[in-house]
C-alpha cells in the first residue's frame, strides 16, 4: 500500500530502508548536509532548503510559494508504487506540513480534515508549518480547507524529535 512516511533527519537511512521508499523529500535548512541513501535515485530526491519560520527573518529562508510548487510537482511525478519519505531536522513541522501537502496532492478527492486527522493519529507531535500549508492550500485550490484542517488538529505535543510514522494514501 502506498504511504507517505515522515521522520527526522537522524532516522532517514533507517526509515528509507524499512519502508522500501523510492522517493525522498528533504525540507531542511539550506546548509544542512543530507546524505541521500543509495537506494534513492538522484532524480527521486527533492531538497528544499528552507528554515522553519512563518515570516521573513533576516538571514533565513522563508518557505515560499515556489518551494511548495516544486514539492507539488515532485509529488505529481511520483507513481505511488513505493513509499515516499519526507523529513526535516526534527520531523515535526516542515516535514509534517510537506507530508500533508503531499497527501492532499496525491489524493485530491480526499477531505482535508480527514487527512489532517490521519496525520495527528499517526503522530501526537506533528505541528505542520502553517506557511507551507497555506501555500499548498492556495496552489492546490483548497480554498482555506487545508489551513482549517491543520488548525483543527492543533499544535501537537512538544518534543525535541518526532518518531518515524506513516500515513497511507488509501483507506
Amino acid at each position: 500500500m502506498p504511504q507517505v512516511h515522515v521522520c527526522p533527519l537522524s532516522q532517514v537511512p533507517a526509515t528509507v530502508a524499512a519502508s522500501g521508499a523510492s522517493h525522498l523529500v528533504s525540507v531542511i535548512n539550506d546548509d544542512t548536509p543530507v546524505v541521500r541513501p543509495s537506494t534513492i535515485a538522484r532524480e527521486n530526491h527533492l531538497f528544499i532548503g528552507i528554515n522553519d519560520i512563518i515570516e521573513d527573518t533576516d538571514g533565513l529562508i522563508t518557505p515560499g510559494e515556489d518551494h511548495v510548487r516544486e514539492l507539488i510537482e515532485f509529488v505529481r511525478r511520483w507513481d505511488g508504487e513505493r513509499p515516499m519519505v519526507v523529513h526535516c531536522y526534527a520531523g515535526i513541522s516542515r516535514s509534517t506540513a510537506a507530508a500533508f501537502v503531499a497527501l492532499c496532492t496525491a489524493r485530491p478527492e480526499r477531505d482535508e480534515r480527514e487527512l489532517a486527522q490521519r496525520l495527528r493519529e499517526a503522530s501526537p507531535w506533528a505541528y505542520p508549518n502553517p506557511l507551507i500549508v497555506a501555500h499548498g492550500d492556495e496552489l492546490l485550490g483548497r480554498n482555506g480547507r487545508m489551513i482549517e484542517a491543520v488548525n483543527a488538529i492543533g499544535r501537537g505535543e512538544l518534543a525535541f524529535e518526532n518518531s518515524p510514522f506513516a500515513v497511507p494514501l488509501q483507506d
